[in-house]
């Protein structure tokens, strides 16, 4: 990649977002790009180019994320891979929705 587009990347992090798949595979190689043009993915000579980036209230529900690889290898797919991540409901995190207002409210 580009060095002005990692810079930018990296701003968004310093800036508080969270990389949801290097938060919990840190040293994982992880790619969610193949391109056709140069037969990428049989070698799995990969680019990671697609992220899912989480806001600090969010970054705590953080459960798991990864990429489908598989949906990549199909025929007549696409050059990247999707990303996902999954989030705990925020029942589970101690938080709840008040009746009465619709605010958000510490569980006792």
């Amino acid at each position: 990649l580009q060095p002005a587009s990692r810079a930018a990347f990296r701003r968004l992090l310093d800036a508080g977002w969270t990389d949801a798949i290097r938060t919990l595979r840190p040293d994982a190689t992880v790619y969610t790009f193949w391109d056709y043009k140069r037969d990428r993915w049989p070698r799995d000579a990969g680019l990671r180019i697609d992220h899912i980036l989480l806001s600090a209230t969010i970054a705590p529900r953080l459960m798991d994320a990864g990429v489908d690889r598989a949906a990549r290898g199909e025929p007549d797919s696409s050059d990247h891979a999707p990303v996902w991540a999954m989030l705990a409901d925020e029942t589970k995190t101690g938080r709840r929705r008040s009746r009465r207002s619709g605010t958000r409210a510490k569980q006792a």
